[in-house]
């Protein structure tokens, strides 16, 4: 167990977290030590110690980035490693480009100051300008003022992998309570469209969870009902997160056909039978070849596949054979995920040991080069805390295939309504108000809220879910 200590507070979440970037397969802990002699300080597990003095800090805020420079080359010398994103610990790392794009800021003005500022590398910062760069030209399309996005949760699968932390509950565990759920789910999404009449709805994303879960008569239902509430008419994307083949059917497709939806992920994960047997998906990989082929028959073309680097057992072998896989069925985009290993997670710590460090770094390139050959631009980024390696999640699109919602969840421009167990509304108000919850007045124009996660609380709760919106969706 690592040990970090902190005279300040404020300053103990960076310290912490990057103590993990460097360390992710060990137990870490942290407190505020406000008499101490040290500014920060990590005892390792062998006696010896890490010391950040006092005396090589500033008191201003605008020296604190020098004091994370300073703990991370302390870490880095430690170690051996260098991080690729460097002393960057945020989730959205092209908010920054995003942000020196809007100033007008150059290319070449933006790498040189973020490599030397965030000690990212080269290679995150190339990245980042250019995810960056694609992300404007699509938001130049919306009105982001006068639109909004909706998120609907479908927080059931048909079996939990081990490696998940999501808020979703095997179907089975669930079967007679869905109708109860999707009455509760459309009471608040009724609630939404009479709030949100006035204004145009940009993009649906129906996530979980594994949406098509649902039977194909439960889908219908769902899908009709936002037909009746919602204006589609503007509609720029409608996404269904079919997610794993083992519970999608001819009949769910043409359901979610005759309702517009726009574009589905069908995702595998990987394309190794063993690794899919290992952690709990029910499903072959014959099973994904199938599926996907029903969906282009269809008449889907716009059809994402996820992949999780650093599963159980594989390595930049076992990616390579599953981009080839992946290469002969072409989908439109192709998001690829660093393994994340969260407290919920039934995937234990001697699993995450062997998952660390530049093994997943090599299947992360072999999935961008993968990406490139099928002709797919990366166009959206982030990150996770605790993800291995300290690495990212990477979404790659062709061409007019680039998933809108996923751009906007990152840079967080719109209002984006949530409906389900665990869904987070993320409103961006007119004008600023008291952040809830601060005690030293903090005002602020962006606001979340937050459902309930339990299945069953949200079902007994879902008219306390309404109020929570009610007060903040007059702004």
């Amino acid at each position: 167990m690592i040990r970090v200590s902190c005279k300040e507070e404020s300053y103990l979440y960076n310290a912490y977290h990057m103590v993990k970037a460097f360390f992710p397969e060990e137990e870490v802990v942290s407190l505020a030590e406000e008499k101490a002699s040290h500014f920060a300080r990590a005892d390792f597990p062998d006696g010896s110690s890490l010391v950040l003095d006092a005396c090589e800090t500033g008191e201003d805020p605008g020296s604190r980035r020098e004091t994370d420079r300073r703990w991370y080359r302390m870490l880095s010398r430690r170690t051996g490693k260098i991080l690729s994103w460097g002393i960057l610990l945020g989730v959205r790392p092209t908010k920054l480009a995003m942000q020196k794009r809007m100033e007008g800021w150059e290319a070449g003005a933006f790498l040189d100051w973020f490599q030397k500022e965030y000690l990212v590398s080269e290679e995150k910062a190339k990245l980042a300008w250019e995810i960056a760069g694609r992300e404007a030209k699509i938001l130049e399309k919306l009105d982001l003022e006068n639109g909004y996005s909706l998120y609907i949760g479908i927080p059931f699968c048909p079996t939990v992998c081990s490696y998940c932390s999501f808020s979703s509950g095997a179907l089975s565990d669930w079967q007679d309570r869905v109708d109860d759920y999707l009455d509760a789910l459309c009471l608040e999404l009724g609630f939404l469209a009479d709030r949100f009449g006035d204004k145009k709805l940009d993009a649906v994303y129906i996530g979980g969870g594994t949406p098509t879960s649902l039977s194909a008569s439960q889908m219908e239902r769902l899908l009709s009902f936002v037909d009746e509430r919602f204006d589609r008419s503007g509609l720029l994307e409608y996404t269904v997160e079919a997610g794993r083949p083992d519970t999608i059917t001819e009949e769910k497709l043409q359901v979610l056909k005759k309702y517009g939806v726009t574009r589905i992920s069908i995702n595998p994960q990987t394309m190794q039978q063993k690794t899919l047997d290992l952690v709990g998906r029910r499903h072959t990989v014959q099973d994904t070849v199938e599926v996907f082929r029903m969906a282009r028959r269809l008449g889907f073309d716009n059809i994402n596949m996820d992949l999780i680097a650093g599963l159980p057992g594989e390595g930049p072998e076992e990616m390579q054979d599953t981009l080839r896989q992946i290469e002969a069925l072409a989908p439109d985009s192709l998001t690829v995920h660093a393994l994340a290993i969260k407290r919920a997670a039934k995937m234990g710590q001697e699993e995450r040991k062997a998952r660390m460090g530049s093994e997943i770094g090599a299947m992360i390139r072999e999935a961008a080069l993968g990406a490139e050959r099928m002709g797919l631009k990366p166009y959206y980024l982030y990150r996770q805390k605790n993800i291995a390696g300290n690495f990212e999640n990477v979404g790659y699109a062709k061409v007019d295939n680039a998933g809108i919602y996923n751009i906007l969840i990152m840079e967080e421009k719109q209002t984006i309504l949530a409906a389900g167990a665990g869904a987070s509304s993320k409103l961006v108000l007119k004008e600023e108000v008291k952040a809830p919850g601060s005690r030293k007045g903090k005002m602020t124009k962006f606001l979340r809220i937050e459902n309930v996660k339990a299945i069953d609380a949200y079902i007994s709760r879902i008219d306390e879910m309404i109020e929570r919106k009610g007060e903040w969706l007059w702004h």
